[in-house]
């Protein structure tokens, strides 16, 4: 379950950040032509990337017990535990799922990043547009 969630947010922070970066690479070479960093160049992308990769996983927090009663949840009580303790063992997964996709995708977008652009903070084409071809 945690490493499902934190498969499918690596998924949508790739296909977001790779999407966005290629629709504005003007923006971002004209950002580091008047001296910002790569960092700075491309933060509006990685911010989108990263909401847009985390939104399912915080909507799913969010109902979590309201809208919907989450399997291992409805078990325990089923099975005759006290409810706030199947509520306390599915806050844990919760965090843990969260904690998890979280820390996939902030890696994993700061890595992209430092990958397009050279040392020299330069946006490298060549594998952005190695990207757009698969």
């Amino acid at each position: 379950m945690i490493l499902g969630n934190a498969l499918t947010g690596a998924a949508l922070v790739l296909n977001q950040l790779l999407a966005s970066l290629a629709a504005g690479r003007h923006q971002i070479e004209t950002l580091l032509a008047h001296g910002a960093t790569r960092w700075e160049a491309s933060q509006s992308f990685f911010r989108g990337a990263v909401q847009t990769a985390l939104t399912p996983t915080l909507n799913s927090m969010a109902v979590m017990g309201l809208v919907s009663l989450p399997g291992m949840m409805t078990g325990q009580i089923l099975a005759g535990s006290a409810p706030t303790l199947a509520v306390r063992y599915q806050m844990v997964i919760m965090l843990s799922i969260g904690s998890a996709t979280a820390l996939t995708v902030l890696v994993l977008a700061g890595w992209v990043i430092q990958r397009l652009f050279d040392p020299e903070h330069r946006l490298r084409l060549d594998k952005l547009e190695a990207t757009e071809v698969r």
